[in-house]
């Protein structure tokens, strides 16, 4: 089963980027997501929010999976 969030350790591995900047790119993300009125955890974001923004929005609007 797949988490619903994605942590920093795994941004980073996937990105193959330092996990500071994985921090600094979960952060951007809560804080779009924090404009359109949905709650945050630190630390953490939607897996599907990542996924969408990093490959774009699946094209028959179904979740992107890995």
């Amino acid at each position: 089963m797949t988490k619903k969030f994605i942590k920093a350790d795994e941004v980073a591995e996937m990105l193959e980027i330092s996990k500071a900047h994985a921090y600094k790119i979960i952060r951007q993300l809560n804080d779009e997501l924090e404009e359109k009125g949905f709650i945050t955890i630190s630390g953490r974001v939607s897996r599907q929010y990542f996924l969408e923004r990093l490959y774009g929005n699946a094209p028959d609007g179904k979740e992107v999976t890995e």
